[in-house]
């Protein structure tokens, strides 16, 4: 996803203090989403994934998606289950050990922040800490993820297909001309095999 100043400002928290609602802010002298923007982003994909959690007992259907590529062939897919494991594995990848301990316990098993306290071992503060930090960077890798991001969800959920634009037409290289002399030897030999095969 390209960030820019409309797509942000529409995630932007109109309380956030670093960004003032404006969902960017100069970050090393370039224009960069806050981090509230990446929560958000966070929290509409982690609402996805829990309703397709919620509706993982229905009989899920499958879609028949085109694909984009030169023979215009369309696949057959599972969404709401490719969607769930997608959001788990982009997960696992992006977080530490640490992270995806707590991600896990909190956001995939529904423990609340005492229990996750008392079972790593940690303050309350600290847990805290570690819940924003991991929406942070939950959200920039579901949105910034390439090719196929979770982020827009209307995107992965079908919403548009690119066409196939075959690369433009370039006239074709010419074969190099060896400058090596060939042996007179080795050209005999060859039309030799010539005249036998004629």
């Amino acid at each position: 996803m390209q960030w820019n100043r409309s797509n942000a400002i529409g995630l932007a928290r109109a309380a956030c203090s670093f960004c003032n609602g404006q969902g960017t802010r100069i970050v090393r002298g370039k224009e960069d989403p806050c981090d509230c923007v990446f929560r958000a982003v966070f929290r509409a994909c982690f609402n996805r994934f829990r309703e397709c959690a919620a509706l993982g007992s229905h009989a899920n259907t499958v879609s028949y998606d085109p694909s984009s590529g030169p023979d215009g062939r369309r696949v057959y897919s599972r969404k709401r289950e490719e969607y769930m494991a997608d959001f788990d594995l982009i997960s696992k990848r992006v977080l530490s050990g640490r992270e995806y301990k707590i991600f896990r316990y909190h956001y995939l098993l529904g423990a609340d922040c005492n229990l996750c306290s008392r079972q790593l071992k940690i303050t309350r503060g600290e847990f805290f800490h570690l819940v924003y930090k991991i929406q942070e960077r939950l959200g920039r890798a579901f949105a910034e993820t390439q090719p196929y991001g979770l982020y827009p969800l209307r995107e992965y959920f079908g919403g548009v297909v690119e066409r196939y634009r075959p690369a433009l037409a370039t006239a074709p290289e010419e074969p190099r001309i060896s400058r090596r002399r060939i042996r007179p030897e080795v050209a005999m030999g060859s039309m030799r095999e010539l005249q036998r095969i004629a």
